[in-house]
């Protein structure tokens, strides 16, 4: 896997962290959430410090400090402790970014145990199996040899870390695991050449290699980051998915789980993360009684669990496997699931830990063993068993633990299959032999077109994240059930297994209705006390009033009568609170209970009068405190009322005072009162802010009747949320896709800061008249977004610059190393033969010796690095003149396919590969802060034999002629309505044309060619670049000259800005023109002539059409500012374009656009992205030379 070094301490001792996906590594995102909640909670959460201050400090003790120089909450572990003149100090180290700092005990806070449930960042590793070497000398037989030694001397550490620096990509082989250490096999990339740092050290006598022991800590898998942790810990080696989080907190973490407070992206687990915060809980001592809490399961059959590995139901190869990973055993909601999908049956989980897919490889891998249970299928070619992920990165990672655990079994030769919409890669796929296929809906149903006999033999059809899977494939998923129900004919498949599982973190209606219409009998196993209440139809009432309204209220809602015994409670959060709930009640004459930590009554009579049997119709209310709940164990309550406002962990223990009642029958409507046996009735009033978003966000998707106030309260909710990230950065997938699909949990800003998103290191020539600029992007983000620079042709001012730092350092007298490092400052550095300007952006705590890491950012290309202190040079002011000249690029219009958020890495590696370090063309459509959005972006080639310049390829075109991206017409479009009134450039108006063009003016200014359109198409590009004989040189030049001359007849005409849009019978054309006079309009079958004037302005649109029309039936009419035509179409149906040829001046208008997608039992036909694209072509490609021009 792809490593960062954070920290190096010598070749046995230095932290990374793992980048990409697979075993041990955490999503950013991850952590970027982890550091919000952390810092929203530690510092506006509570105003009672107290509170989360630890009662003692000791060494090796875990909590969370905060880092001036980082500017945030981190979590961290106390190295030492000194006492000074009025307080201690302690030296602590930052888990998560390998720093040492210093902080006073009285600044020390408690972690909570939401915020400690995943790995550190810093991974501490070491390279395997070598060890250090010394020379030593013996004086008295005056010989010298190279020795065992204890400690990594300072040349071994120095060339070591040295290395590692010139290093352009960095790999790591996880080896083994041991004292919280990663041993592994580190590869880096200097010069394109690939060395092995551990063979390296030791082939230059800088270290040997030492024989493996027996008891080495093994590879451990992914798996392992969602065990269950019942057993007692080995002393020495550790679970390599819990390494790096603190022993105080192992145990805990596994059963934590099961409550919901592990960090996630689901709306649930991510109020789950903040309800640890609740004022009310003491960390410490609450943690064990939230792990007894936790033990909630929900099931629709019986299941006896199976928690322990040596009696799970799989076979002895696979424990074994399991056994030699350090496997400790099925969590508490594997338990469950393992005994039903190892019989074959079908099986529902919900739980925190859904998107684990060790809850169902092992039981499945297991099944797939019983060879004799196929021998009845048709013998085809087609797999087994199809494992649907909801995008190409959880689908890569399934892949990697099947291809793990396969060798303990029979061979399956599973196989990973993303295709794009390259129909030829989906031909070109054999599945023959192959048994178990792990892909995504989009790509199975392209793989289904070319291969019909798919499902002929799948038995086991596994949805993984099923609740992701509903959401961004709904039709596509439905889909694939539906083949798979056909495929099973009832002769052949008499005595074949036909088993689908489904897990998930969430459940919803589509979970509901799979297993109504597609499952026989499933196993149900939830563990998610909020789920299974959606699941067992506990109808949910929001009551909106006034804090001084409550008791009338609550009143009311106990006003009513019922054929059933009702059993109510009422919780309150205080004991004064709970007093006055109680007088009120028995003043109304209400009888009820009252049960609080000062309360007369003791807990065994309020138990006898609770359990009590009464008749029908009667009522028992009891009103109580929070923390009383777990004392009495009450689960049987019919109505739960929230009198003061939950927050979101005590709202599920709450919920669970009802399990009892939840009803199993899975029901058709989401409020149906026959099978609603139990309630739920929060009062909303004015003061419950402080949790009401997280709350109100699991009632919408419970399907919860909100009353019309409350979606007010909710906006404003959801605004004062986006306020809070008013100083973080423009959320990146809101700027690379215009729309961001996790707005609830995405740390970043959604609106516009005007003070931090005005353009910079953007020339005001380009700001104020847009237009072409020569880009040359040097480091590739991925597939659309790069950083660069603009490079001005005439006179580019970096340049000239750029020879004058490296002719100044060419000067050893020059070279001076700075002694005081400051943040933020600028500075010189040396890479290879070339100098560049740098800013230091994080400085590292010094350590033994006058150097130490920094880590700076490269301001006129980008890209960030670490450096050591010595490195960084006096950089003289003369050099600091110039503004930093790194831009953010931006390719518009274009996305990944199958609404994945992340570009696959093949489409990244191969644009990479193509653009880096190369100069084109591109068209500015939009800027925000250093931010540049470009629309097209082409590589312009110069024939200098032919004295012409060819459009060698189009970023956007070369993306979508891979098949995994597609059109993003909507892009540029909200990013306007995110501006408001900040003006976006009129992207069909402006687009300059690119093409072949005469060079007249020398190499100098060969940029943007002005007669004809970009060819968005591979192959015309790959043809027009072909050019080679004097012939075609000779017509590219007529051609420009004719149309030069046919523009420079019609000089005086002017072509409107125009839009149009249609149903199935008419299109409607919108022409732009401002005081129309002597308007004409004139129809022909499959023509339209329009002309006006305005002022001394004469306009003219000749429009040859794509379709015919009924000229008779065609209209114009002058309304406001614009002149709008009516088309009437010969033929019913949808036009994929206006124009016969395409014409810059006119655009869709997105406004109105419908669908008008053919019926298909596939969704994933070509006819609706062939429309699509072909009306988002017209924003950007020119036609030929109309005659006219844009009064722009």
């Amino acid at each position: 896997m792809e490593v960062l070094v954070l920290e190096i301490e010598d070749p046995g001792c230095f932290w990374v962290t793992m980048k990409g996906c697979g075993p041990y590594v955490v999503d950013e995102i991850e952590y970027k959430n982890l550091n919000a909640e952390m810092n929203q909670f530690y510092d506006k959460s509570y105003k009672d410090v107290d509170e989360v201050k630890p009662v003692t400090v000791e060494e090796g003790q875990i909590c969370v400090v905060f880092s001036e120089e980082l500017k945030c909450w981190c979590r961290a572990i106390i190295k030492s402790i000194m006492y000074c003149t009025d307080h201690y100090q302690t030296e602590c180290f930052l888990v998560d970014y390998a720093k040492y700092i210093f902080v006073k005990s009285k600044d020390i806070r408690v972690p909570l145990e939401a915020f400690m449930q995943i790995p550190y960042r810093a991974k501490k590793c070491r390279l395997y199996r070598t060890k250090p070497v010394t020379l030593h000398i013996d004086f008295c037989e005056d010989t010298a040899k190279i020795v065992p030694a204890k400690r990594w001397d300072s040349a071994a550490t120095r060339y070591f870390q040295n290395l590692l620096k010139a290093t352009t990509q960095m790999k790591a082989k996880l080896c083994a695991v041991e004292d919280n250490t990663f041993d592994v096999f580190l590869y880096v990339t200097i010069k394109d050449e690939k060395v092995c740092v551990n063979d390296d050290l030791v082939s230059k006598n800088f270290a040997r290699f030492e024989e493996a022991k027996e008891n080495t800590g093994s590879y451990g898998d992914y798996h392992e980051s969602q065990i269950s942790l019942n057993e007692s810990l080995p002393v020495k080696i550790v679970n390599p998915a819990l390494a790096f989080r603190p022993v105080l907190f192992q145990e805990e973490i596994a059963t934590n789980l099961e409550t919901g407070l592990a960090v996630s992206s689901s709306v649930l687990e991510e109020t789950y993360q903040k309800s640890s915060t609740d004022l009310n809980e003491n960390t410490a001592p609450s943690l064990q009684n939230i792990s007894e809490e936790s033990k909630f399961v929900c099931l629709s059959n019986k299941i006896e669990p199976s928690s322990i590995l040596e009696t799970a139901p799989l076979f002895d190869g696979l424990k074994k496997e399991l056994t030699r990973k350090k496997f400790l055993g099925p969590n508490f909601t594997a338990s469950y699931c393992w005994p039903p999908v190892a019989r074959g049956c079908d099986v529902v989980a919900i739980s925190y830990q859904g998107n684990d897919p060790f809850l169902y490889i092992p039981p499945v891998l297991t099944f797939l063993q019983l060879g004799s249970c196929y021998k009845a299928l048709p013998n085809r070619n087609g797999p087994l068993a199809l494992i649907l992920c909801p995008g190409w990165k959880k689908a890569q990672l399934v892949f990697e633990l099947l291809k793990t655990y396969e060798r303990c079994s029979r061979q399956l030769h599973p196989m990973l299959i993303i295709l794009g919409q390259n129909k030829e890669a989906a031909r070109s796929v054999k599945i023959r032999g192959c048994e178990v296929i792990v892909t995504t809906p989009y790509s199975l149903l392209r793989l289904f077109e070319h291969h019909s006999l798919l499902f002929c033999r799948l038995c086991h059809l596994v949805l993984d994240e099923v609740e992701v899977l509903f959401s961004d494939a709904t039709e596509q998923v439905f889909t694939i059930l539906d083949c798979y129900k056909k495929a099973i004919v009832p002769e052949e498949w008499e005595y074949s297994p036909h088993q689908i599982i489904a897990v998930g973190t969430r459940w919803n209606k589509h979970v509901a209705h799979l297993i109504k219409e597609f499952m026989n009998d499933p196993y149900i196993v939830i563990t998610a006390v909020e789920e299974a209440s959606i699941y067992g139809n506990v109808q949910q009432v929001v009551q909106p009033c006034t804090n001084s309204d409550r008791t009338t209220v609550l009143l009311k809602t106990l006003d009513f009568t019922h054929n059933n015994l009702q059993k109510v409670l009422v919780f309150t959060n205080s004991v004064d609170e709970a007093e006055m709930v109680h007088k009120a009640l028995k003043s109304n004459s209400i009888f009820s209970l009252k049960m609080h930590k000062e309360s007369e009554f003791n807990l065994k009579y309020i138990l006898e009068q609770w359990t009590k049997k009464c008749s029908s119709g009667t009522r028992v209310v009891l009103v109580l405190t929070d923390d009383c709940l777990q004392s009495l164990g009450i689960t049987d309550a019919t109505c739960v009322i929230h009198f003061s406002f939950p927050s979101p962990r005590i709202f599920g223990q709450r919920l669970h005072s009802m399990s009892d009642n939840f009803c199993k029958v899975i029901k058709d409507s989401s409020v149906d009162q026959e099978y609603t046996k139990a309630r739920s009735v929060i009062l909303l009033t004015e003061n419950c802010a402080c949790h009401a978003l997280g709350i109100l966000r699991y009632l919408q998707h419970a399907e919860a009747e909100f009353p019309p106030e409350l979606y007010d309260f909710s906006a404003k909710m959801l605004e004062a949320e986006e306020d809070k990230k008013f100083s973080r950065p423009l959320c990146t997938h809101l700027k690379t896709f215009g729309i961001c699909k996790n707005r609830t949990v995405c740390p970043d800003r959604h609106q516009i800061n005007l003070q931090t998103d005005v353009p910079q290191n953007i020339p005001d020539r380009i700001t104020q008249m847009p237009g072409c600029v020569t880009i040359l992007p040097l480091y590739i983000v991925n597939a659309t977004n790069y950083f660069g620079r603009i490079v001005d042709k005439q006179k580019d001012q970096y340049t000239i610059l750029a020879e004058e730092i490296n002719e100044y350092f060419k000067k050893p007298s020059n070279k001076i190393s700075v002694k005081n490092v400051e943040k933020l400052a600028f500075y010189g550095l040396c890479e290879k033969t070339l100098f560049h300007r740098v800013q230091v952006v994080e400085i590292s705590p010094k350590e033994e010796g006058n150097f130490f890491n920094v880590k700076i950012k490269y301001i006129d290309e980008g890209r960030t690095s670490q450096v050591q202190s010595y490195q960084l040079l006096h950089l003289p002011a003369k050099f600091q003149s110039l503004p930093p000249q790194a831009v953010e690029f931006i390719v518009c219009r274009v996305k990944p396919i199958d609404n994945e958020i992340e570009w696959n890495p093949k489409v990244t590696h191969y644009i990479n590969h193509k653009i880096k370090g190369k100069l084109h063309e591109a068209k500015i459509v939009h800027t925000l802060g250093n931010t540049a959005w470009v629309d097209p972006m082409v590589r312009v080639t110069r024939l200098p034999d032919l004295k012409m310049s060819v459009n060698e390829y189009n970023v956007r075109s070369e993306i979508l002629s891979m098949g995994l991206g597609t059109d993003n017409p909507e892009h540029l479009i909200q990013l306007q309505k995110l501006c408001g009134r900040m003006k976006v450039l009129d992207h069909a108006k402006n687009l300059e044309p690119l093409s072949v063009e005469e060079d007249t003016a020398g190499p100098e200014n060969v940029s943007i060619p002005q007669n004809k359109s970009i060819q968005e198409n591979a192959t015309e590009t790959s043809d027009s670049s072909k050019i080679t004989s004097k012939n075609h040189a000779r017509d590219g030049v007529a051609q420009a000259k004719e149309a030069e001359d046919s523009t420079l007849h019609q000089h005086k005409c002017f072509y409107p800005e125009i839009k149009w849009f249609q149903n199935e019978e008419t299109v409607t054309v919108k022409v732009k023109i401002e005081s129309v006079a002597d308007c004409k309009c004139e129809f022909a079958k499959k023509k339209v002539v329009f002309s006006a004037c305005s002022g001394d302005k004469l306009y003219l649109a000749d429009m040859e059409l794509h379709q015919y029309i009924l000229a008779e039936k065609s209209t114009c009419v002058i309304k406001d500012k614009e002149a709008i035509i009516v088309l009437a179409k010969e033929k019913k149906g949808v036009w994929c374009k206006l124009l016969k040829n395409k014409n810059p001046h006119v655009s869709f208008d997105f406004e109105h656009w419908e669908d008008f997608e053919d019926k298909s039992p596939f969704p994933v036909g070509t006819k609706k992205l062939h429309c699509t694209a072909a009306v988002s072509e017209e924003l950007v490609d020119s036609s030929e030379d109309s005659g006219t021009e844009s009064d722009e």
